[in-house]
């Protein structure tokens, strides 16, 4: 990845080529966006809307193919990339991807014919005598709802994925350790936690316009958990190997909730300060994110 990050930022053809070339291959179409978002991310919005417009050009191929993933994570990206290099805040970045999600979701009634196809595939396994009794009954409108919900999150989080591999890039290029640090250090205000809380919880109550965005206010407060576990690791030395079966630990959704509600609890009582080590500046202080 570092080599095609160096590709990359040799010159605004190389990063062109890779973007492009990188959006016509299947299943690895995706890298195209990290490759736009470190063009944004190095050298501002009217270098990375150069970029973007000519790998924009493989993913409206894919889009009339009926995969609209690589046309919206393309803009997703470059709207955070762009929040991220004018705020230097990791926490308005993450919450800007609800906006994302929320885009994603509106993009996704440009094709219904996908939605449909998707719907009656759920419909069909649903329907099946394995299925039974194990499930919910939902109705069409429900299915076609967290169909929705779904893709948008789906979205907002391959777009923060992605800008985060992109701001990995940019660090160990220009600014080694940069980005571990940028990640370790993230953490949401309580007025962010609790807002999202409240917007989660009305949604829960059925709230019409709120429902159908329950998850987005979930993300970013995982984004944040995650955040949290890295630096603890980072300031207690812990072997790598804790990572592993934190992420694999995480396929459970008590595990999930757990990591969720830590963030909550973190946005009050900030428990990397209360680890660091009295003297000494705090692990990876910086007054801001280095471009």
């Amino acid at each position: 990845m570092r080599a095609l990050a160096e590709f990359a930022m040799a010159g605004r053809r190389q990063a062109v080529q890779a973007a492009m070339l990188l959006g016509v291959l299947p299943v690895i179409n995706f890298l195209s966006a990290p490759v736009v978002a470190l063009v944004f991310l190095r050298y501002g919005r009217k270098e990375g809307l150069i970029v973007l417009a000519w790998a924009v050009l493989p993913a409206l191929g894919w889009a009339v193919a009926g995969d609209m993933i690589p046309f919206l994570l393309l803009i997703g990206i470059s709207i955070l990339a762009t929040v991220l290099r004018s705020t230097g805040s990791w926490e308005v970045t993450v919450l800007s991807g609800i906006g994302v999600g929320i885009g994603a979701q509106l993009g996704m009634t440009l094709r219904p014919e996908l939605l449909q196809v998707l719907q009656q595939q759920i419909e069909l396994v649903m329907s099946s005598p394995e299925m039974q009794g194990q499930v919910t009954p939902l109705t069409p409108e429900q299915l076609q709802q967290m169909l929705r919900m779904f893709f948008g999150t789906m979205l907002m989080f391959l777009s923060l994925v992605l800008l985060m591999m992109a701001r990995s890039w940019q660090a160990k290029l220009y600014n080694p350790g940069g980005f571990r640090d940028e990640f370790h250090q993230l953490r949401l205000s309580w007025k962010s936690s609790a807002g999202l809380l409240l917007m989660f919880v009305l949604a829960g109550l059925g709230t019409p316009i709120l429902q159908q965005a329950s998850l987005f206010f979930v993300l970013p407060l995982l984004f944040a958990g995650v955040a949290l576990v890295h630096g603890m690791v980072g300031l207690k030395k812990w072997p790598g190997a804790v990572l592993v079966i934190f992420y694999a630990s995480l396929l459970s959704p008590i595990v999930t909730q757990i990591v969720v509600f830590a963030a909550i609890a973190d946005s009050w009582y900030d428990f990397r300060s209360r680890l660091r080590p009295r003297s000494g500046p705090p692990d990876g202080s910086q007054d801001g994110l280095q471009k």
